[in-house]
């Protein structure tokens, strides 16, 4: 009998534990940093970094020695996954915000299309609650196979071109700066993230953010 309890204990807890984690809409990770932004302040003198893990990944504030530069990217997120925090970041009405997001959308089979609609309402959101911040649309970057790593997304380098082609076209539509990061980290001759920018083919190494640094400082500063 005690066994028989034992069991049926695991099961319930086996059956709680999964529908907690189907009721879940992002992940851990997500949640983690989210809660945390929340409870940080923007201002209208501060710099938004705003994407997934590529901006994660980066100590922009330091980068640029300026401490109103705010990095609020989160590993994995998507496009839902941005419009969904967007409101203790616009709140503060910031100057100026660097968005990069959609790599995840393509790694999940998501349409370039779709992909520019998810981007376009978080353009709007922002123009709706913060009107005078400054919005930069940063293409997505290239990404390269030959690592064998992170296929999903790896696997998708056309994906992207169709993506940023579409991006061109959101930015003159809803009047935001567009910064082209594709083409200074392609290389030419394979149409893949070129080698000394990345060891994965997905994020960046550090030469890869000294570069991103000097292709965007002019609209930072």
């Amino acid at each position: 009998m005690a066994m028989k309890k034992i069991y049926l204990f695991a099961v319930l807890i086996f059956v709680f534990t999964s529908v907690s984690a189907q009721k879940r809409k992002y992940s851990t990770f997500y949640e983690q940093r989210a809660s945390l932004f929340e409870a940080l302040h923007t201002s209208p003198k501060d710099i938004i970094f705003l994407g997934n893990s590529i901006t994660n990944g980066c100590e922009w504030a330091e980068l640029f020695d300026n401490p109103h530069i705010k990095n609020r990217g989160i590993s994995g997120d998507i496009c839902d996954g941005v419009y969904d925090r967007l409101y203790p970041i616009v709140k503060g009405k910031p100057a100026k915000l660097f968005l990069l997001i959609g790599i995840n959308d393509v790694s999940r089979g998501t349409s370039a299309d779709s992909i520019a609609g998810g981007v376009k309402r978080i353009i709007e959101k922002i123009q709706s609650d913060s009107p005078r911040t400054k919005i930069y649309l940063q293409s997505v970057l290239p990404v390269s196979d030959v690592y064998n790593m992170f296929q999903s997304h790896t696997s998708k380098g056309k994906v992207v071109v169709d993506l940023n082609s579409r991006l061109v076209e959101l930015a003159k539509d809803k009047k935001v700066f567009y910064i082209d990061l594709y083409s200074h980290f392609v290389d030419k001759a394979t149409g893949k993230m070129r080698s000394d920018l990345s060891n994965d083919g997905l994020h960046l190494l550090g030469k890869g953010y000294l570069l991103w640094r000097d292709l965007i400082k002019q609209y930072v500063n």
